[in-house]
């Protein structure tokens, strides 16, 4: 079953500059490896040796959009997380503060 996006008709052709060290990496795609076992984890799909090259450059796209939204969810969890430990720590100094004696209440 292939996701609903891999699944969408194109509406769009790009052109993809491509390295020699592109190439060479979308052929170890096509090959039972670990790297095509991975890809076929993220996109959702079982990836077969002779899938088309369009069908697998748009699973790679796919899947590093994937973990770019990951990465930022990421992120902004460990924000959210240290915005909140930042008020903790503010919110115990304050606690803190308002159990001390005042400097001023020895003062006659």
């Amino acid at each position: 079953m292939l996701p609903s996006r891999l699944m969408d008709p194109a509406k769009t052709r790009k052109s993809l500059p491509l390295s020699e060290q592109d190439l060479v990496d979308i052929a170890r795609l096509r090959e039972e490896t670990p790297e095509r076992e991975a890809l076929s984890e993220l996109a959702g799909v079982v990836i077969v040796e002779s899938v088309a090259e369009a069908a697998l450059l748009r699973m790679i796209f796919e899947a590093g959009l994937r973990a770019i939204r990951e990465k930022a969810e990421e992120r902004g969890y460990a924000s959210a997380a240290e915005d909140r430990r930042v008020g903790a720590e503010a919110h115990e100094a304050r606690r803190i503060a308002r159990r001390r004696r005042p400097s001023w209440a020895d003062e006659d």
